[in-house]
């Protein structure tokens, strides 16, 4: 049987996504313990739960709540429980950043303020179904932050509003492959074909376990996470968050250029740097369709119920390297390594002015990209795996030190090969992404976080 969660004390946008398109994230700090508990006291009957709502009846503004190490010890958690948190977790993660590729560029120095570096307590996440909405309700929190006694300020605000047509800023379609998880219902019957793992035998695929995302369940190896307490780790997950820029005049410029260099029509280029056309469509479940300007298309059904092996295992249809292969192998990974351990929930949103189609340069240098924000339960062994191992080095996939096309080469030498009978290769562009800040913090369950107002841990 699976397990049953209680989805009353889990916070919303963890297990469903919320469709509100507009989102501002404020990280404040509170200048002492009275004030941050007398916040999250304020905020408690105000957080959005997993909870489903019956269809029309969905609010139009969701709002959740996520602690970082820091605020935990000025929430006033005694040491043993904080010793008892992750190394990951406890660590800046400016120190952390080297190990994930964030060097040049991307180095922690050229970090936005505020961001990465222990001053953040806690992290609002405010969702809206419009922009005035946002705007009024952003203003109705502020108040109720500016009211507690003893001080909490805002180190860090940053707001992110969906594209047109699903895209993200490099013009793919984007959101459309999530873990199917034991225990949470789908919103469709399509969307659990190919989001779990792959049976052995062929025949389809079981959910994950929910302890991959949520503490205090069973994960993939039968044990349960209690850490740093039973009470306070209850429905509870980690969350981290990316503030990602994206250089959309050089990815363009390097799109034509290896169009011209390979011969292969730039769509299906595109296509196979990420794995996906542009439209979504993955290039298993449609190697050889015809090529055509998938720009502004999103496709009507987007299946994910493909693998990559046997008949793949080469890279022939959808390359070894490409982007949801490096981040998803599903079974394409040997050498032992289990695919399930390493799953993410992905969550986020554009930010920043859309480029204009067939701008081949930015006049203005605009500053757009991703808020990444994705769920796990053990972030060394889910997201910081998939990111240091997978995305910025090549050996998990015998692609050397290739990195991932989209992340960008820092050193001038990398390209990313696209197999065939020969096959071909494409020039890595420096610094397509460029991190401008990160956190890992924790989503406490409902009760945890009424508890930590309280100061009962």
């Amino acid at each position: 049987m699976p397990p049953s969660i209680e989805l009353h004390d889990v916070q919303g946008n963890i297990l469903h996504g919320y469709r509100l398109d507009h989102v501002a994230y404020l990280f404040l700090h509170a200048r002492t313990e009275p004030a941050a508990r007398e916040l999250l006291a304020r905020l408690a009957g105000r957080v959005t739960t997993a909870r489903r709502h019956p269809p029309g009846l969905v609010p139009p503004t969701a709002l959740n709540v996520a602690v970082t190490f820091t605020g935990f010890r000025r929430l006033g958690l005694p040491s043993a429980a904080l010793d008892r948190f992750p190394a990951a977790f406890r660590q800046p993660t400016r120190e952390r950043a080297e190990r994930l590729g964030d060097t040049g560029e991307s180095d922690p120095g050229n970090w936005d303020a505020g961001l990465g570096t222990g001053e953040a307590h806690l992290l609002l996440t405010l969702n809206a179904d419009t922009e005035d909405r946002l705007r009024d309700e952003r203003l109705r929190l502020l108040d109720l932050i500016g009211a507690v006694d003893g001080g909490v300020s805002v180190v860090h605000e940053q707001e992110a509003h969906a594209l047109p047509a699903k895209r993200e800023h490099f013009g793919y379609a984007d959101g459309f492959s999530q873990p199917d998880i034991e225990g949470v219902e789908r919103r469709t019957r399509m969307d659990d074909r190919g989001g779990g793992v792959p049976l052995d035998d062929g025949s389809g695929w079981r959910p994950l376990k929910a302890g991959e995302f949520l503490l205090g369940y069973p994960d993939e190896d039968g044990q349960q996470d209690d850490r740093p307490t039973a009470a306070l780790a209850r429905n509870g997950t980690y969350m981290v968050y990316r503030k990602l820029r994206q250089d959309v005049a050089a990815f363009r410029q390097g799109l034509c250029e290896a169009a011209e260099r390979t011969g292969m029509p730039e769509e299906l280029v595109a296509a196979k740097i990420v794995g996906r056309w542009r439209d979504g469509v993955p290039l298993r479940a449609n190697p050889h369709r015809e090529v055509k300007d998938l720009r502004d298309v999103v496709a009507d059904v987007v299946s994910n119920d493909f693998r990559y092996l046997p008949h793949d295992a080469a890279g022939y249809e959808c390359p070894i390297g490409a982007h949801i292969r490096r981040t998803n192998p599903r079974d394409g990974l040997r050498q032992g390594v289990l695919s399930a351990r390493h799953r993410l929930i992905r969550r986020g949103m554009p930010y920043g002015r859309e480029l204009p189609e067939d701008t081949a340069w930015d006049p203005d240098d605009g500053d757009r990209g991703l808020v990444f924000v994705c769920f796990n339960a053990d972030i060394e062994r889910q997201f910081e795996t998939v990111q240091a191992a997978w995305c910025n080095d090549g050996d998990a996939f015998n692609l050397g030190a290739d990195r991932d096309y989209l992340l960008g080469d820092t050193n001038g030498t990398g390209k990313m090969t696209i197999p065939g009978s020969p096959p071909v290769f494409i020039e890595a562009q420096p610094d397509l992404v460029r991190t401008r800040g990160a956190e890992y913090l924790f989503v406490p369950g409902l009760t945890a976080l009424s508890r930590l107002a309280t100061g009962d841990f």
